[in-house]
């Protein structure tokens, strides 16, 4: 079975997004994408990220999320953990390019198995991280 390699982002809930989103940059984390209910945030290119779930996002709930850069690996994962008896959600495509599922622990917290493209997760912001830099 593929292991699991870095813990790349963690979604939270937020009640104010604008507050929210100027809080985190104004402590040095980058916007990265950004959508009608949600945002995402990275400390730097291909680092750390965080996600603010507005009010109203009802896709996913808080949670973390592991990030891998194989395709194939989501889709082992997934496989496999239905093998074991593990009830998980179904792999989706996303329009960025990323795939992922979602399941939850023994405990009940949410969690994410996302595949993350090689080059990172793309931006839908107009000043790209290479032109910041």
């Amino acid at each position: 079975m593929a292991t699991v390699k870095r813990l790349g982002h963690t979604a939270i809930r937020v009640q104010d997004m604008a507050r929210a989103k100027e809080f985190y940059t104004g402590l040095g984390m980058q916007l990265v994408w950004q959508d009608q209910d949600w945002c995402y945030l990275e400390v730097g290119p291909g680092r750390d990220g965080l996600a603010l779930l507005g009010p109203n996002y009802k896709a996913a709930g808080p949670h973390f999320a592991f990030h891998f850069n194989d395709r194939e690996e989501i889709d082992e994962f997934h496989r496999k953990l239905q093998s074991n008896g593990v009830e998980v959600g179904p792999v989706h495509n996303h329009r960025d390019g990323t795939a992922s599922f979602y399941l939850k622990d023994p405990e009940g917290n949410w969690l994410e198995m996302l595949y993350q493209p090689p080059g990172g997760i793309p931006t839908n912001q107009e000043n790209h991280f290479s032109l910041m830099q």
